[in-house]
């Protein structure tokens, strides 16, 4: 067992090591570059019976672990959402694993409780949502979107599936546009409502939920003898961070007493930008709102922000309190461990708390505007060139493109030149970039979103793009 004095020692060599990672994320291939079993292969099928000195795990580390690790916090990350990080984030999570708190209720630790309702508020107000939501830090915003769809099933059969299950109950309906994430199709199966359930409601021309479908399936969903139970609204959808129309899908869900959940894991954070609050317009007829901090708030994984209007319904589905988790003190605090699916929890609020505090808001709005500029940049020069082509319409700081090279392919041959130049790219490990599909087309996502990413690196990322799309449309 290690002693105090050497992890002291040891502990200072791996910070040392943590500050010449990031000091050095230029130099790893961001991406990858193993093969799969590679890792495996190296690793023995058997646990050791006697100890190993530290020294030995970590030349491990650096020799097998770190070749087989894709580098999410390199500033050459572009692809699919980031899962940022920044070194106040960093030194809570550190402190967060020492104190090694469980904080299911103010009495297990009665600062993660207050810590996390301050923090909550404060979220609150750097977003410009409602006074009267309530706030708890959720894992991820899967877990929040299931939590969401629980609440509604619940409120809408009056807490009766919770204690008798679905026996006698109605067909209940859930609805999403096509672009919505796939944690709704995971929530409405989770929640026993049942895929079949989830009506996906088509979009415009810009990938926005068209209301006027919507509309018309709930009415012809309630002709039917179905029940319409929640709407599932994005603000920024996980393909082209599409934005829907906020204050219509609102009133329609007032007008037929639907809950609305609003998932805007990555873009929420946006919302702490002024120009950006057009994004909620409607939001006081809102039932439940969830984003990601650790998406691009800098925040270390995981830590989702979800909110409320009605916390009582929220508490009341959860509620579950065994004998050995009867408080013994009086206190107004709010009992965490009741607001989700989990009974355990760690003590996110420390590091969120460590964030706000050493960036300052304004701290995390310039960031978050220097990031947009990125990709404002990097979109003129994929016009300018006159051979790629804009696929969605830029909300943020995601570009959708693709290369097209002039008018004489197929869209199968262009959807398949534009998966050889992604594979391209990404077998440099210079840079990591990923895809979608937008109307059947193969489309190349760039996201300006990692923590350190600076203009240097789009510099970098568009040199590649222009060398490797020159030789592969050579061939």
């Amino acid at each position: 067992m290690m002693a105090f004095e050497e992890f002291r020692s040891e502990a200072h060599k791996l910070v040392d090591w943590i500050a010449d990672y990031y000091k050095n994320a230029d130099n790893y291939p961001v991406n990858s570059q193993v093969a799969p079993g590679d890792i495996a292969s190296r690793l023995p099928v058997s646990p050791p019976d006697d100890a190993d000195a530290f020294q030995e795990v970590f030349a491990d580390v650096e020799n097998i672990i770190i070749p087989g690790i894709t580098h999410w916090q390199s500033p050459n990350f572009f692809a699919y959402f980031p899962a940022n990080s920044s070194f106040p984030s960093l030194l809570g999570e550190m402190l967060t694993a020492a104190l090694g708190a469980q904080c299911m209720k103010w009495e297990t630790s009665p600062a993660a409780t207050e810590l996390e309702e301050v923090v909550m508020k404060w979220l609150q107000q750097m977003t410009g949502l409602p006074d009267n939501f309530k706030g708890v830090i959720q894992d991820t915003a899967s877990t929040a979107t299931l939590c969401a769809v629980l609440t509604a099933r619940e409120k809408k059969s009056n807490f009766t599936v919770n204690q008798y299950g679905f026996y006698d109950q109605p067909v209940f309906r859930v609805y999403s546009s096509s672009e919505a994430h796939s944690s709704v199709d995971k929530a409405v199966r989770i929640a026993g409502i049942g895929h079949e359930n989830l009506i996906k409601i088509p979009v415009d021309d810009t990938f926005k939920m068209d209301t006027v479908a919507l509309k018309q399936a709930i009415d012809t969903d309630l002709k039917q003898g179905y029940v319409p139970l929640c709407v599932v609204a994005a603000l920024g959808t996980t393909g082209s961070t599409a934005v829907d129309p906020l204050d219509s899908i609102a009133e329609i869900c007032d007008k037929y007493n639907i809950w609305l959940h609003v998932d805007a894991a990555f873009a929420g954070s946006a919302l702490i930008l002024p120009e950006y609050r057009w994004m909620i317009k409607g939001i006081e007829k809102v039932d439940s709102f969830v984003f990601n901090p650790h998406k691009w708030l800098f925040t270390n994984f995981d830590c989702s922000a979800y909110f409320v209007r009605d916390s009582d319904a929220l508490i009341k589905t959860f509620q579950v309190v065994p004998e050995y988790l009867r408080s013994q003190v009086h206190t107004h605090a709010n009992d965490y461990s009741n607001w989700g699916i989990q009974l355990g929890r760690r003590f996110r609020a420390l590091k969120l708390w460590f964030v706000i505090r050493m960036f300052g808001v304004k701290g995390l709005q310039e960031k978050i505007r220097f990031h947009i500029s990125l990709a404002a940049e990097f979109e003129r020069r994929l016009l300018q060139a006159g051979c790629y082509e804009i696929l969605a319409p830029r909300q943020f700081n995601l570009i959708c493109f693709r290369y097209k090279p002039n008018d004489n392919f197929t869209e199968d041959q262009l959807n398949e030149l534009n998966e050889n130049l992604l594979k391209a790219m990404n077998r440099t490990g210079n840079v990591y970039i990923s895809h979608t599909r937008l109307n059947g087309k193969y489309t190349l996502r760039f996201i300006t979103a990692q923590t350190n990413t600076g203009m240097k690196h789009i510099d970098k990322a568009w040199q590649l793009l222009i060398e490797k799309s020159a030789a592969i449309f050579s061939h």
